[in-house]
C-alpha cells in the first residue's frame, strides 16, 4: 500500500518540469559525489580530522556572532544566557580547531552512546507496540545498537575513522540516489 496521493504532489522525479532536458547535469553530479564519497572512505582519518576541524571553525563562527548578538540585546532579559550559549561555542570550537583528534575521539564516543540509546529504545518500542511492520524497526533498532556496540569496542580507535567514514558513506549513498534519478529522469515521460 502506497502513499495516498495529494494534489500537486509529483511521484516521479522525472515529471517534474525541465529534469528530463538536464538529466546528464544530475548524472554528473551523483557520479561527482559517488567518487568523493569512495575518496573520503578511503581517507576516513583525514576526513576525520578535517570535518572535526571545519566544525570548530563553524562553531567559533557561530559563538562570536551569538556573543556580538547578546551584546546588541543588551535590555533583553536572555542576555546572559545568551552570552552564555555564545562562550560555550566558542571555547567548544576552540577546542575542536586546537585538538581535532582528540576532539573526534569524544565525539566519537558520543555517537557510540547514541547508537546503543537509540537502537535499544527502538527495539523496546518495536516489542511493546507492535505496530504495523514492527519487525523492521526492531531490525533498524538492532543494527543502531550493534553498530555503537563495534564503535565503543574499538574505541578509542574508531574514534580516527567513524566520522570520515559516514560522510563518506553518505556522499557514497548520495550519489548513487542521484545516478539513479538521473537514470530515471532520462527513460521518464
Amino acid at each position: 500500500m502506497g502513499f495516498p496521493s495529494e494534489p500537486g504532489l509529483i511521484h516521479n522525479f522525472g515529471g517534474i518540469k525541465g529534469i528530463r532536458e538536464k538529466w546528464i547535469g544530475f548524472l554528473i553530479l551523483g557520479v561527482i559525489l559517488s567518487l568523493l564519497g569512495l575518496f573520503v572512505i578511503n581517507h576516513a582519518v583525514t576526513a576525520t580530522v578535517f570535518s572535526v576541524f571545519l566544525f570548530g571553525t563553524i562553531l567559533i563562527a557561530g559563538g562570536i556572532i551569538q556573543i556580538i548578538q547578546s551584546f546588541w540585546a543588551e535590555k533583553w532579559s536572555g542576555v546572559f544566557f545568551s552570552l552564555m550559549i555564545g562562550l560555550l561555542y566558542l571555547v567548544t570550537g576552540f577546542l575542536c580547531v586546537a585538538k581535532p583528534g582528540l576532539s573526534a575521539l569524544s565525539l566519537t564516543l558520543f555517537i557510540a552512546a547514541f547508537c546503543f540509546v537509540a537502537g535499544l529504545f527502538r527495539m523496546i518500542a518495536a516489542l511493546w507496540y507492535r505496530f504495523d511492520q514492527w519487525g523492521w524497526v526492531f531490525f533498524n533498532g538492532l543494527v543502531t545498537f550493534i553498530l555503537g556496540w563495534l564503535i565503543f569496542s574499538e574505541w578509542p580507535v574508531s574514534g580516527l575513522w567513524v566520522i570520515g567514514l559516514f560522510i563518506g558513506i553518505d556522499m557514497l549513498m548520495a550519489g548513487i540516489t542521484w545516478v539513479l534519478l538521473s537514470l530515471k529522469a532520462r527513460i521518464s515521460a
